[in-house]
């Protein structure tokens, strides 16, 4: 609902009667949500919201057993639609209400012409479900971003931090625009019969027993066809390390706050991410831009060790990554069972998301945070 637009009335029979998956309320005192789009992205799983719907969440969002942050109560304005009539349960005083907020709605929307141009944008994607102030807002929402950021200076980092649940559009030119976004589905398309054709060669190979990994310049042992799965393994293992580091030190890297370019950098990588953390579109790499990456560790293994060995290796670190991407979109989209692995996972990654930017870094495990001190801290009532 727009800042500048008069709230509706509803009963409170009204909003109980919102309790499916189709058209899900919840109230916040007595403010109303439409939290029905938001389901499937809770960390908690839709079944939480459910429970609650119709019913008012003020005691959920202070916890425990989690205090929602400060970065969650605002995401949840974008779904805000109207107030509980909570002073008369008359039919009558309740359409007089809204007759009355119709009627201030129309006049405020003849007022300007711009106004009248926002009325008429307001079926557009890039105009949904957003409590942005598109007059006030530090960008011009109308307009691509990747040009605008670079001017936000010091003011980037706590802008982009700030999530919302709308879409971003970074180029005017269209195909620019595309070639940013990717479906999830193309990830395994692309890499997984790479992944299965190296296992494959890798296998074969080594079972002609004329595999040996030196260890001086006289001395070497042989490789036996059944330590490929060790080899594997450990490719698996390696890319687990170089996905924190690119995550922690790449992504999350504080661009200068005079340096446009840097901050334009880091938002076409990861900021815009941040920005628009449920934009389906851009939850997984592209296949061009993944292949810099899997290029350079294919490169770096085949210096290092023999040609097959070098090969197994970088078939574990690729099947890892087409994990970690598809664990990733699952993060965002998936609505995994309660008490289980991704179930605790994802809560972690929506609290990296919404309140610990500077920790939480492990996507797929958090198994590298704890060495490295970046595990997002259990919270305390």
């Amino acid at each position: 609902m727009s800042p500048s637009t008069s709230p509706r009335f509803f009963t409170q029979r009204e909003v109980a009667r919102h309790c499916t998956k189709d058209s899900c309320w919840v109230l916040l005192g007595t403010r109303v949500y439409d939290v029905t789009a938001f389901l499937r992205m809770h960390p908690g799983g839709e079944a939480l919201i459910l429970r609650r719907s119709g019913k008012d969440v003020s005691q959920e969002m202070e916890g425990p057993p989690h205090r929602h942050s400060e970065n969650a109560r605002r995401w949840m304005e974008q779904y805000y639609i109207g107030e509980l009539d909570r002073d008369s349960g008359e039919e009558q005083t309740l359409r007089e209400r809204r007759k009355t907020s119709e009627e201030a709605e129309v006049k405020t929307a003849e007022k300007t012409t711009e106004e009248k141009v926002k009325e008429e944008d307001k079926d557009s994607p890039y105009n949904l479900l957003s409590s942005v102030d598109l007059d006030k807002d530090l960008v011009d929402w109308r307009k691509p971003l990747a040009w605008q950021v670079g001017h936000l200076g010091e003011k980037y980092d706590a802008w982009v931090h700030q999530p919302v649940d709308r879409p971003i559009r970074l180029f005017g030119n269209p195909f620019l625009e595309a070639s940013t976004k990717t479906s999830w589905y193309w990830v395994p398309v692309v890499w997984l019969p790479i992944v299965f054709y190296l296992s494959w060669y890798s296998y074969t190979m080594l079972a002609k027993g004329t595999t040996r990994l030196p260890l001086t310049s006289d001395v070497s042992i042989p490789i036996h066809k059944y330590t490929f799965p060790l080899f594997f393994l450990m490719g698996w293992f390696l890319w687990s390390f170089i996905e924190y580091c690119i995550h922690r030190f790449v992504f999350h890297m504080k661009p200068p706050a005079h340096n446009y370019y840097l901050i334009t950098l880091h938002f076409l990588l990861h900021g815009q991410h941040h920005k628009s953390p449920f934009d389906g579109s851009r939850l997984v790499f592209p296949p061009g831009l993944a292949s810099l990456v899997v290029g350079s560790f294919y490169a770096i293994l085949y210096s290092l060790l023999p040609e097959i060995l070098g090969i197994s290796v970088f078939v574990g670190g690729l099947c890892g990554y087409v994990v970690y991407d598809m664990i990733h979109y699952y993060l965002h989209y998936g609505s995994p069972k309660r008490g289980s692995y991704m179930y605790s996972l994802k809560a972690y990654h929506v609290k990296h998301h919404f309140e610990h930017q500077r920790a939480g870094f492990g996507i797929t495990s958090t198994f590298w945070d704890h060495p490295f001190n970046t595990v997002i801290p259990d919270e305390k009532f």
